[in-house]
């Protein structure tokens, strides 16, 4: 009997029970329509000519696209946000190839089905010469065992990888499956791209909202658009929401007002990951601003941040290394507010902490800059790691315990207060340079002319 000519009981016992998750070719075609199915699943773009955005992967002559046509696919992943197109273009793939088509949910997937997969493909590879691709959905899902089975034989070519993921795969995916992967990163849609998908639904008779009277204000689109952060499916899915619970006035005309959008939307959802890409480059781009000395952009991170739930704990901590780092004495009253901006936060808690980050954060913007302070510790540690270790002089050490004199320990050390002015030149290190360099912006410039004044024009 043929290995996959029949079912083995175990396979038939989950199909029953619908705990399989292997799927051949997907049975969504492009002339088929649920018309119980939500709005966005109807009006998934079915050809490129109705996929909107990713022109960076998807325009003419891009790589993406030329691979596709020519049906000459190599293992690829698919990077980016929800609703960006990643599972569509997953099944504009299965369409358009004359290989074989498998997709997997990572979430439900176990080792066995990817093995069984494996095997199906290696028969139909040797039989009948078919390439098999195998589409895995949140492939971020599968653990390290899990990815290390598919690894041989998307290297041997047995198989071709197309996996989504909306975390960042460098993280995700194994390294070897990476290497053997091109990435692609999908982009969050416009403002602009957003309008469009809404107004091809809006048009659509078959699978949109075209047989419906809707009368659409130019103001809700463009809320509809904005509240959705670049998501197509969470734009389709207020659209529809809207327009399907909208009383028709007496001539069957739906209003869909701004208001019917506001009321649609809700809340605005911010994509906001609390431990990868999406909160770390925030948080990068909020640093740099104020780094920049760009109050409003800085409050405008801050915001997306707290509005997206982040723990206020996490900004500060993040003020106090820059108040340091990139201000440091240029400005010594900085670290001395975010010190003091640490305990009251803590003591406030949210939401009237916000009030005090934007203050804190407006003054790290405006503060003078410097990073001299920075720069000291780092040569300093270069030179601990790398050259010879200093050792103690011996009129600095210690002479307070026993037997300390009869060592002459302390022997020559100079008190400076003994001295005019609480100077007095001496060694404190054999090793001759300077790693403090103060700059002449704000106050750091009363220790550039006090260093001056000390020691003249150098140690």
């Amino acid at each position: 009997m043929d290995l996959f000519g029949q079912e083995s009981k175990e396979r038939k016992a989950k199909s029953k029970t619908g705990h399989n998750m292997i799927e051949e070719r997907p049975s969504e075609h492009p002339s088929s329509v649920d018309p119980q199915a939500p709005l966005a699943s109807r009006m998934r773009p079915r050809t490129f000519e109705e996929f909107i955005g990713q022109e960076h992967l998807l325009g003419e002559g891009k790589l993406l696209k030329r691979t596709i046509l020519a049906d000459r696919l190599t293992s690829l992943i698919l990077y980016g946000p929800p609703g960006s197109g990643k599972t569509t273009l997953a099944l504009i793939i299965s369409h358009m190839t004359g290989a074989r088509f498998k997709s997997l949910n990572a979430v439900a997937a176990n080792v066995q089905d990817i093995r069984t997969i494996i095997e199906e493909a290696k028969y139909f590879k040797r039989e009948k010469g078919a390439r098999t691709i195998l589409f895995i959905d949140e492939i971020h899902r599968f653990n390290k065992a899990q990815q290390d089975v598919l690894m041989p034989d998307v290297e041997s070519g047995i198989l071709i990888l197309v996996g989504s993921t909306t975390h960042n795969p460098s993280f995700s995916v194994n390294g070897p499956l990476l290497s053997r992967s091109i990435i692609f990163e999908l982009r969050s849609l416009t403002e602009a791209e957003l309008i469009k998908v809404l107004k091809q639904a809006l048009e659509d008779q078959v699978r949109g909202l075209g047989a419906l009277k809707i009368q659409m204000e130019p103001k809700a689109l463009e809320h509809i658009a904005k509240s959705a952060c670049g998501d197509a499916r969470r734009a389709l899915n207020a659209l529809e929401v809207g327009a399907l619970t909208t009383q028709p006035d007496s001539e069957g005309v739906i209003h869909f007002t701004e208001h019917v959008a506001e009321e649609s939307c809700q809340r605005k959802i911010v994509y906001y990951d609390t431990d990868e890409d999406y909160h770390y480059d925030t948080a990068s781009a909020f640093i740099k601003s104020m780094r920049g000395s760009d109050p409003d952009a800085a409050v405008y991170w801050l915001a997306k941040m707290l509005y997206a739930g982040e723990d206020p704990r996490f900004i500060i901590r993040r003020i106090l290394i820059l108040a340091s780092e990139d201000i440091g004495n240029a400005d010594p009253q900085a670290l001395i507010l975010a010190s003091a901006g640490l305990q009251v936060i803590e003591f406030v808690g949210m939401p009237e902490a916000r009030i005090i980050l934007s203050q804190l954060v407006t003054y790290m913007a405006l503060a003078p800059k410097s990073n001299a302070s920075y720069l000291a510790i780092e040569e300093a540690t270069k030179d601990v790691e790398k050259e010879v270790v200093e050792e103690v002089p011996n009129h600095l050490r210690d002479k307070s315990y026993f037997g300390a004199k009869r060592m002459g320990h302390g022997e020559g050390y100079q008190y400076v207060h003994k001295f005019q002015d609480h100077f007095v030149k001496q060694e404190y290190i054999k090793r001759k340079g300077s790693y403090y360099r103060p700059t002449a912006f704000g106050y750091e410039k009363v220790h550039q002319e006090r260093l001056k004044e000390l020691y003249g024009s150098g140690k």
